[in-house]
């Protein structure tokens, strides 16, 4: 496997978290392996990296991009890494079986205080609603077993919903873009900026480098790289991973590009706007 160009030997371990889900896992994965970072890595729900980032125990991590907006006293944004992108974001949904409680008075299952999610959920709903923070995962069951009235759901609940009894009420990626005629961002990586500046625009070319290694191999589910995939999935099916990353790795991906900049910046300015 050729190095990316900016590949050089260091010692310094640098704390890198990523969730478990396959977009991240997929880009990460030959720069984990590409041996130009001494890497103390986290693998963990995207809510926990949010409050690992609030609580800056992390140099270079994923975070949503509601909490990308909360740390940027500290925090840079990478260029490359990001969730962005059309038809692609959250889901609130609802059983199929008798209607939602009215939604001032609907119990509202949320995937995280700090993540996106909640962010579009709260402009949509104007905050209506009792919000119950949970780990995604643990949304549609609950929902199903009428433990809530609805339920905001992302990462691959997107494909799954349904095989819960569950119907789309509003899609908020759909709801986003109309309201601002951008792509959603959902995540970004975000690096501190106390590193020293050359560190992070090595890292952020590694990352690009590694994409561009994991596009090469994408379909080929016999390569190392889906193994690491399927490790961290949670039994997710071939299918549902290959849609996820179809879906959250593309152009922007690789370089925000002035579209992503601004979907960014506009999001940031939508969160400072609104008390959560």
């Amino acid at each position: 496997m050729r190095t990316p160009p900016l590949c050089k030997e260091r010692t310094v371990k640098i704390k890198v978290g990523i969730s478990p889900c396959p977009n991240d896992t997929f880009m990460f994965y030959h720069l984990l392996n590409a041996g130009c970072f001494s890497i103390d890595l986290t693998i963990a729900d995207i809510e926990e990296l949010n409050r690992m980032a609030l609580r800056r125990e992390l140099d270079i991590s994923k975070v949503s991009s509601y909490a990308a907006g909360l740390v940027q006293e500290h925090y840079q944004l990478l260029d490359a890494g990001a969730a962005v992108g059309k038809s692609c974001g959250p889901l609130l949904v609802s059983r199929k079986t008798g209607a939602p409680a009215a939604l001032p008075d609907a119990r509202v299952g949320i995937p995280g205080r700090h993540t996106t999610a909640h962010l579009l959920y709260s402009l949509y709903a104007n905050n209506r609603g009792t919000k119950e923070f949970m780990p995604f995962n643990r949304i549609m069951p609950a929902l199903s077993q009428g433990r809530i009235d609805l339920g905001v759901i992302i990462h691959e609940g997107r494909f799954t919903y349904k095989s819960y009894g569950l119907q789309e009420v509003a899609d908020l990626g759909v709801w986003w873009e109309e309201l601002t005629e951008l792509p959603l961002p959902l995540g970004g990586i975000i690096a501190r900026r106390s590193l020293p500046p050359d560190t992070i625009t090595d890292f952020s070319a590694a990352l690009r480098e590694s994409i561009l290694k994991a596009s090469a191999e994408k379909g080929n589910t016999d390569a190392p790289l889906y193994d690491f995939i399927r490790k961290h999935a949670q039994e997710m099916e071939a299918g549902v991973i290959n849609r996820h990353i179809d879906l959250y790795v593309n152009d922007h991906s690789l370089s925000l590009g002035g579209e992503g900049n601004r979907a960014f910046e506009k999001l940031f300015s939508l969160g400072e706007g609104i008390s959560l």
